[in-house]
């Protein structure tokens, strides 16, 4: 993970910071820092503007990143998939940056590829196009063919970015660390680490090398589905500032008209949609974390064409079980569930106040209690979620919240395409599916009792060996020590096997009552052998209970 120095350079960027609070504080930000217990000595004679709170802080806040540059817009990006850490009307607000900038001249652009790839692009490409297809604050992209007449597209990464981004990432970094220990807000966000990840991801998206193997594993987990299709990445002319790629050729996935003109079927191409992003989250845990119209086109046989692959969101097997349990207690409107989940895997913090957090909870559930799956929408959901979030300080990993944005991008171009098309039904038998292997003995459990039957194995082995030793040292009335105190041990074997007997029936319970829900879809026999354990389980457990009061 990318780490910055915490060292602190307000002298060596004293002309950057100046313009960073110039622009804040001409957006009406200057009353924050008003608020710093003390003020450090750097900052002294940099409010060129009086100290005043517009009407509209939000939409300051959005112009004044735009107004600072690539490093605050992304920025801007990534807390508006933070509702833990900003208001909802902030987040809301952030949603709406645009990242559209004038192009930089061709004669520049030549340069970085002629610097990246060792020579002229001209004798490396049979055409380029010197006018941009789309220009942004970090790249541009340029039509090209190679030398084989392949069409191809070449990101080119703006020049000299990478020094000012690097300066603005210090700049923040000291911003946020500053706070972290002066202020109690920067604290409880913990500020620092928040900023360690963006520069990470930054840095990542920064490094074409990174986006063309994420182009890779993307294709890699599609290679037997054909409703997406990956642009091939041209290695040989792709470095850390360049990268070369497929020219793939379709219509705006959001272009209805065109869309009807092709003759193209809106609902298969709705359901390539589900699948590519059923697929990567419920069965890869990775995923295209950009997928605005943008970046999706449809091809022949409404095939989905997907591009720019910088950002992308990760989530773990476990991180999937989680979602899935979380789910499946909200169905049943168990609002303790939901906060007893959400304090399980850190989301709450330790001072949490349960109960209120429960009632908020319990608020939300009741009010989409009796709808259909099709009318719960997921941008909806999410800006419910927002206060909730915000009042009770919820740190969900950054990614959960990017899979957050992620799916209502998607469900918003499902309901353009075919406004009666339910994702949520169409993605129910995967998460069964996932619900029942969650229930199921994982890979890594299997692999534990593994290696500690390799270690008893060893044992074993060794037992014949410490066995003859100790016959020798017999042998030779030599004096062996072994000490022994015992009070009771058949009263202790009896109270741990009873223990354990509990433990076993108790998860039987837990985990047979988890997947019962699972089986809805299944054959009648699996179901009938589910609840009949279910119902085993639980006289076990009412035999032992009996049991532990007949012996006090």
């Amino acid at each position: 993970m990318f780490k910055i120095p915490t060292i602190s350079r307000p002298i060596r960027h004293l002309r950057r910071y100046r313009h960073i609070l110039t622009v804040f504080t001409r957006h009406g930000f200057g009353f924050a820092l008003s608020h710093l217990p003390t003020e450090p000595l750097w900052l002294r004679d940099l409010y060129p503007f009086p100290i005043q709170e517009p009407a509209s802080l939000p939409a300051h806040f959005r112009q004044a990143l735009e107004e600072l540059g690539p490093t605050f817009v992304k920025l801007g990006q990534m807390l508006s998939t933070r509702p833990d850490v900003l208001p909802p009307d902030y987040i809301t607000e952030l949603a709406k940056l645009q990242d559209n900038v004038p192009p930089v001249p061709w004669d520049e652009i030549r340069r970085v590829i002629e610097a990246e790839l060792g020579q002229p692009p001209e004798k490396v490409f049979g055409e380029i196009d010197p006018h941009p297809l789309a220009a942004a604050s970090l790249a541009q992209v340029h039509a090209a063919k190679l030398t084989t007449r392949q069409k191809v597209v070449i990101k080119v990464q703006r020049p000299n970015i990478l020094p000012t981004i690097q300066t603005d990432l210090e700049i923040i970094h000291d911003i946020a660390h500053y706070a972290e220990q002066h202020t109690p807000l920067g604290r409880v966000y913990r500020l620092a680490e928040i900023v360690d990840d963006f520069a990470d991801t930054l840095h990542n998206e920064l490094n074409y090398q990174s986006e063309g193997r994420n182009a890779d594993r993307l294709r890699e987990n599609f290679a037997q589905e054909d409703c997406l299709h990956i642009p091939w990445v041209y290695w040989e002319y792709t470095t850390r500032r360049v990268l070369v790629m497929e020219y793939i050729e379709g219509i705006k996935i959001t272009n209805i008209a065109a869309l009807d003109e092709a003759g193209y079927d809106r609902m298969k191409i709705a359901n390539n949609a589900a699948r590519m992003i059923v697929k990567e989250i419920l069965e890869d845990g990775f995923f295209h974390a950009d997928p605005h119209p943008g970046n999706l086109i449809v091809m022949e046989n409404e095939v989905i064409g997907a591009m720019d692959f910088g950002m992308v969101g990760y989530l773990s097997a476990g991180d999937r079980a989680t979602l899935i349990r979380l789910y499946n207690v909200a169905v049943r409107m168990d609002a303790k569930g939901v906060t007893d989940g959400l304090i399980h895997i850190g989301a709450a913090p330790p001072d949490v106040n349960r109960r209120a957090l429960s009632q908020d909870i319990e608020r939300l559930l009741r009010y989409y209690n009796g709808l259909a799956l099709k009318d719960v929408h997921v941008d909806e959901l999410l800006n419910a979620l927002m206060p909730l979030a915000f009042t009770h300080r919820l740190h969900l990993p950054t990614n959960f919240w990017l899979l957050g944005k992620t799916l209502a991008m998607m469900e918003g171009i499902g309901y353009k395409l075919a406004p009666d098309f339910d994702i949520f039904a169409f993605s129910a038998p995967y998460a069964a599916k996932l619900m029942l292997k969650s229930a199921l003995p994982d890979r890594h459990l299997v692999d534990t009792l593994i290696r500690r039957g390799l270690v008893w194995s060893d044992l074993l082995e060794e037992l014949p060996h410490i066995g003859m030793l100790l016959l020798n040292r017999i042998e030779k009335r030599e004096p062996i020590k072994l000490s022994l105190e015992h009070s009771n041990l058949e009263l202790l074997d009896r109270m741990i096997t009873r223990l354990a007997l509990s433990v076993i029936v108790a998860a039987m319970i837990i985990g047979l009552a988890g997947l019962i829900p699972a089986t809805t879809e299944t054959p009648w026999l699996v179901q009938a052998i589910v609840i009949l354990s279910f119902v085993v389980a639980l006289i076990m457990g009412g035999i032992i209970l009996v049991s532990i009061v007949r012996k006090k």
